[in-house]
């Protein structure tokens, strides 16, 4: 069978191998490395940017003023054939990060899919969603980014709602 991106590839029926997984672990970190690099610690404050990007080891979450995305990549630890899934969700407002408190008017889900890693057979691993479309990174991350930005202007169309969650210097 050939997916999209003219690569074939097999159902898998047998566990993936320390390689594979470790090839698809470098396409999550690049994924989350392109959406939300890890940045160093700074005394002072940030300067205002108008989308916040913040890095857990396993995802990002990337916020805007009235939108957000969250990547999430849960590793399946048991010894089947599955490698695990990348999980992406759009949000209408401020989502709390972990440690943090809640935010009064809270967030709801607006789009939310995931994808399983296909073909670990070259260096960067294709996605596929759950409606058959596969990605690449740079295609996910690409389609991630447009998908905010489309939510950031259904939510404020002049984009002049200003960021109102605290800064801090993370």
């Amino acid at each position: 069978m050939e997916n999209s991106l003219n690569r074939t590839y097999d159902a898998r029926t047998t566990p993936p191998t320390a390689k594979e997984r470790n090839s698809v672990q470098r396409s999550v970190n690049n994924l989350l490395d392109t959406l939300a690099p890890e940045r160093a610690t700074t005394r002072g404050d940030r300067a205002p940017v108008p989308v916040e990007q913040h890095r857990t080891p396993t995802g990002c979450v990337l916020q805007a003023a009235t939108a957000a995305l969250s990547v999430r990549w849960f590793a399946d630890t048991s010894n089947d054939a599955q490698f695990g899934e990348l999980q992406v969700v759009i949000w209408r407002g401020v989502v709390s990060r972990r440690g943090s408190s809640p935010t009064p008017d809270g967030a709801s889900v607006v789009t939310e899919f995931s994808l399983r890693p296909i073909d670990q057979t070259s260096e960067a691993a294709a996605w596929r969603a759950s409606d058959g479309t596969t990605y690449d990174v740079a295609g996910l991350a690409e389609h991630c980014l447009s998908l905010l930005k489309t939510q950031m202007l259904v939510d404020d169309p002049t984009g002049s709602a200003q960021a109102h969650t605290p800064r801090r210097r993370d």
